[in-house]
């Protein structure tokens, strides 16, 4: 997405920070698009970054048309002088809070803010936010919704923690009138990182997914952990609709501490959502217009069980935001949804009629296990493997959780560096089922191709994070696509 190119454009009465010197901490694309939004806003920035090999920010086409004059970067170790010298520091995600330097700028009294925080002060009122947060799932959820809309002719942008930053969005809006911009709504995928230090941020529309042990290297605890992503619900008032799975006691209560204003609604109940997976139709109630809508599920195109509770999540939201969406429009986008990729994705069907699937995202044990579940009765080979995440202080990896899916299919194929580990956690767990371990994905899938029976699917979705063996997850999907490919093309 462009971004906008020349400072004059933007209006004297939106130069709010003009004058003031703005640290931004981290320079990935959040930080760099929080630069951007700084110098609109007519402040001064120092970016500051610890990675001292990082190109010049003049260098980056995206600052092409900005005053670069008015920006001076610091790689390497924090400065303390720095960060007590702004008027405000900006926190990209990737940022921990309790870095040193910056923990003590704010235990001063320095304003500290995410990114999201950031854009969302300088983002237009007229433009409504609907904002998904979740363990798992709320990447699909962002993009179908965005699909919705757009389908439904809804000026939408899409980003946030999934692709482009809301800053860029922020920013864009500054070439257009404040009661004319470009976008009638916002869809944000907000993860828990972002929501630490969240502003004023306010969705029209915010849900939580669900709740499993993630990043709890940063947060510590799931209690901390479930707290900030509550915060999503902070500054919501009572016209503004705040979404929940129906009974997660937990998140229920945090949802009420953060926020007791805002109207709820659910996921798996009504008000909210209700999903009737065996007749493959879903019924969605909004609570704060009345809207309703009774969706048949059946032309959905993407794979598994969950992608139905996904697509009637999105729904849900898309409907809530009351902007001409109606029942209508919602069934005629339900067959047009195409799932990111490396999320149940079909890489394609070999000679053998085995369907490759590629889960590759699925990064815990939980994204595994809605995979999984949502096979249905399709037999499947089983690729498990990588750096699992370590729940508990006996180092349980917590794969007993998938014990009962497992025993109905054909079998599982470990790999990675706690390929051991995963297969001696499912044999304690009594799982019948062929169990074979390999050192690499590339060997895992030899062994799943010679497994696999006529009908059956190969599913990677590996539970576990990707760094022994792959820069991240899509590179781990692309490896497996490659490989699959040649079986799928293959004439022997």
């Amino acid at each position: 997405m462009a971004t906008a190119p020349v400072l004059c454009c933007a209006p004297s009465a939106r130069l709010d920070l003009s004058g003031k010197r703005v640290v931004v901490v981290g320079l990935g694309s959040s930080g760099r698009a929080a630069i951007r939004l700084a110098l609109l806003r007519g402040a001064s920035v120092i970016a500051v970054d610890k990675n001292d090999k990082l190109a010049p920010l003049k260098e980056d086409p995206a600052f092409h048309g900005y005053e670069m004059d008015r920006v001076s970067t610091e790689l390497g170790p924090h400065q303390l002088e720095t960060f007590l010298s702004a008027s405000r520091i900006v926190v990209s995600p990737g940022v921990p809070l309790s870095e040193p330097i910056l923990a003590y700028a704010m235990d001063s009294g320095i304003p500290t803010i995410s990114e999201l925080g950031f854009a969302a002060e300088a983002f237009p009122k007229a433009v409504k936010i609907a904002a998904v947060t979740g363990t798992n799932g709320k990447s699909t959820v962002t993009t179908f919704t965005g699909q919705i809309l757009q389908q439904a002719g809804v000026r939408t942008f899409v980003g946030g923690n999934l692709g482009t930053p809301f800053s860029d969005a922020a920013c864009e809006c500054f070439m257009f009138p404040s009661d004319d911009p470009p976008y009638q709504v916002t869809v944000l995928e907000v993860s828990s990182y972002q929501l630490e230090l969240p502003g004023s941020f306010s969705p029209s529309v915010g849900v939580i997914l669900n709740l499993s042990p993630d990043h709890l290297e940063r947060h510590k605890s799931m209690e901390n952990y479930g707290e900030t992503k509550c915060r999503l619900f902070e500054r919501m008032d009572s016209s503004k609709l705040s979404i929940i799975p129906h009974g997660d006691e937990f998140l229920r209560k945090v949802a009420y501490k953060y926020n007791s204003g805002s109207t709820k609604a659910w996921l798996g109940a009504l008000p909210g959502v209700q999903l009737d997976n065996q007749a493959r139709r879903a019924v969605v109630v909004v609570p704060t217009t009345k809207a309703e809508a009774r969706l048949y599920l059946s032309g959905l195109k993407a794979v598994g069980s969950h992608n139905a509770q996904n697509a009637a999540t999105a729904s849900l939201l898309s409907l809530a935001l009351d902007l001409g969406v109606d029942e209508h429009k919602l069934q005629a986008a339900i067959g047009q949804l195409t799932p990111l990729p490396h999320r149940m994705q079909i890489v394609g069907q070999d000679k053998k009629g085995v369907l490759w699937i590629n889960d590759s995202k699925a990064t815990n044990v939980d994204a595994a296990y809605t995979g999984i579940k949502g096979l249905a009765d399709r037999k499947a080979v089983i690729l498990l493997g990588g750096l699992a995440k370590v729940l508990d202080q006996d180092g349980s990896l917590g794969f007993k959780k998938l014990s009962d899916l497992l025993q109905n299919h054909r079998a599982i194929v470990t790999f990675g560096a706690f390929g051991k580990q995963i297969e001696k956690e499912l044999k304690e767990a009594n799982v019948s089922i062929p169990c074979f371990r390999s050192l690499t994905m590339e060997d895992a899938v030899a062994i799943a191709e010679k497994l696999s029976k006529q009908g059956d699917i190969i599913l990677l979705s590996p539970a576990c994070a990707s760094f022994d063996e792959f820069r991240n997850f899509e590179h781990r999907g692309e490896v497996f696509g490659q490989l699959a490919t040649r079986y799928i093309t293959s004439t022997t």
